[in-house]
């Protein structure tokens, strides 16, 4: 029988149509809040009890169906035990709330110096050349007085009293649901496993110095906008013993009012006049690689699609490049002269069927433009 009859929807705080992500996302925040390790509060334990039964039943989809049909009485019939929780599952869920360690028998990792994010922009062209740009940034680096000790030199560094030198304290919890393990850094000596007597001067005693850097990136050609590179190592310095973080930079590539770019394809527009587009014409159009001529066949029509192979983005990471799509728009004469009306007239008298072909469609037009 179910420990509660209380709807489990409002108990993780999500509506009815909430998907998997919604659900799992309310399970989490709640069970951050209400883990008997956590909260001081008298009823912490019974809460969390009913939300993980809540979080058992919406989380698979035989159980929850079960539940919106019929609710706790169809549950019931259907031979639901609450309390059995699959702590499988579980264990990859609790261990983003308090850290690797939280089930018996949990491995810790070697530490590390913390990753650094920094952002530089672009242009279109230069994302398809591929180019170099520095960088400025603040970084942590490993004191140079110390040699990142934290102590200075000749000074005694001890063992700390409180943890042994692990660095972390552990206490261990039995409760309904198994037996978890609860770590964190020890506050004595802040999770270094060390006590210095005489702090390094340089560094008051933290190992590290912030220090202005100029990060060099090459950005090869082709890279698209959002994407980051990693530099091994560039980041933060760790504290004794730990390595290096390392340092991503995101490319963020600014609009080109020439261009739109759709994968490795780049297209524009270009306009010609009616008399251009009747007769045929050499233009210029504009290409990644520079001004380029065109030459238009007689007798092209508006929202044709020409395309320069081989003109587009060059391919990450691998060989060729995507291809130039141009769009021809015709210019149509918004002011005449008199002259010039005579002459159009008498140009629409001389014509017949002949003259024109008959126009592609609307939808011939939209499959050559995406072929």
């Amino acid at each position: 029988m179910a420990t509660t009859d209380r709807d489990y929807y409002e108990l993780l705080g999500v509506s009815r149509g909430a998907d998997e992500t919604e659900i799992k996302q309310a399970f989490r925040r709640l069970a951050r809040e209400l883990h008997p390790d956590v909260s001081d509060a008298p009823d912490a334990e019974a809460r969390f009890k009913e939300v993980v039964e809540a979080y058992e039943v919406l989380s698979k989809s035989e159980t929850r169906a079960l539940y919106d049909r019929y609710g706790h009485a169809g549950l019931r019939s259907g031979g639901f035990e609450p309390g059995h929780v699959d702590f499988g599952n579980l264990a990859d869920l609790f261990s983003a709330f308090f850290g690797d360690d939280v089930f018996l028998g949990g491995r810790g990792r070697r530490g590390r110096g913390a990753d650094l994010a920094e952002a530089v922009e672009i242009e279109l062209v230069d994302a398809a050349r591929g180019v170099s740009r520095d960088i400025p940034f603040a970084v942590a680096a490993t004191c140079a007085h110390c040699s990142g000790s934290g102590a200075e030199p000749g000074s005694a560094v001890t063992t700390c009293p409180t943890c042994g030198g692990a660095g972390r304290l552990q206490q261990v919890t039995r409760s309904v649901f198994g037996e978890f393990v609860r770590t964190q850094a020890c506050p004595d000596c802040a999770g270094s496993g060390r006590r210095i007597e005489t702090p390094c001067g340089e560094c008051n005693g933290a190992g590290r110095v912030i220090e202005e850097r100029t990060l060099t990136v090459e950005i090869p050609a082709g890279i698209h906008d959002g994407q980051r590179i990693r530099l091994d190592g560039q980041g933060h310095a760790g504290v004794t013993g730990e390595v290096t973080g390392d340092a991503y930079v995101e490319v963020r590539i600014r609009p080109d009012e020439r261009f739109v770019r759709e994968g490795n394809d780049v297209y524009t527009t270009v306009g010609v006049t009616i008399t251009q587009a009747a007769l045929g014409a050499t233009i210029m159009v504009p290409t990644l690689d520079g001004e380029e001529e065109l030459e238009l066949a007689p007798g092209t029509q508006p929202g044709e699609i020409v395309v320069l192979r081989g003109r587009g983005m060059p391919v990450l990471q691998s060989f060729g490049r995507g291809d130039e799509r141009i769009l021809v728009t015709v210019l149509v004469p918004r002011q005449l002269t008199d002259e010039q009306r005579r002459l159009l007239r008498e140009f629409d008298e001389h014509a017949d069927e002949h003259t024109y072909d008959k126009p592609d469609s609307f939808f011939d037009k939209l499959k050559s433009a995406f072929r």
